[in-house]
């Protein structure tokens, strides 16, 4: 499994300024980080993990979504922005088995080459490039701080308009069923 030790030997390598955060206590989620932190919600970005079936051959593949701690994008939106039929929340053991991180506290960064990332446009625009960001490294007891810029580089990300105007975003369990 990817942990804060394998993000964080990356990370130097690629000269990347971070920091790996000891959490004061254990998390189970990412949505977490903010209550662990005492940082607003938008500084703490989940990355929620899709399955999905491909519109022209039907092959099933992950798709991931960097949102702020607890939003839940539409599901019809990113959907449409990774080209599937059919979309669903990916259960925790295909997460934990395709991307070696631990379901609910994967990082947006060495994910599989082939699997979409998406960011919420939002994000990207309510912080400035400069400012540290916070994120799951895998593990329970730890957090990644790393600028909101390097972040959105490394993870090669995708930038979509993820609530239009007038739609507010979805701070509930909603959605989360499985796969």
């Amino acid at each position: 499994m990817k942990d804060a030790l394998t993000i964080h030997r990356t990370l130097l390598e690629q000269e990347t300024l971070h920091e790996i955060v000891r959490l004061p206590l254990a998390i189970a989620h990412a949505d977490e980080l903010p209550r662990a932190l005492g940082l607003p919600a938008d500084r703490c970005l989940v990355t929620r993990v899709y399955a999905c079936n491909d519109v022209y051959r039907g092959q099933r593949f992950l798709a991931g979504v960097i949102v702020a701690a607890g939003v839940r994008p539409p599901t019809e939106v990113v959907r449409h922005a990774v080209g599937a039929r059919l979309i669903r929340p990916a259960r925790a053991d295909l997460v934990n088995k395709v991307t070696a991180y631990a379901a609910g506290l994967v990082c947006p960064l060495l994910l599989p080459q082939g699997m979409p990332l998406l960011v919420d446009q939002r994000v990207i625009d309510g912080l400035p490039s400069d400012e540290v960001v916070y994120t799951a490294t895998g593990e329970a007891s730890t957090a990644l701080g790393i600028r909101a810029l390097d972040l959105y580089a490394l993870s090669g990300a995708k930038p979509v308009e993820l609530f239009g105007p007038g739609r507010l975003p979805d701070r509930s369990g909603a959605g989360s069923a499985s796969f």
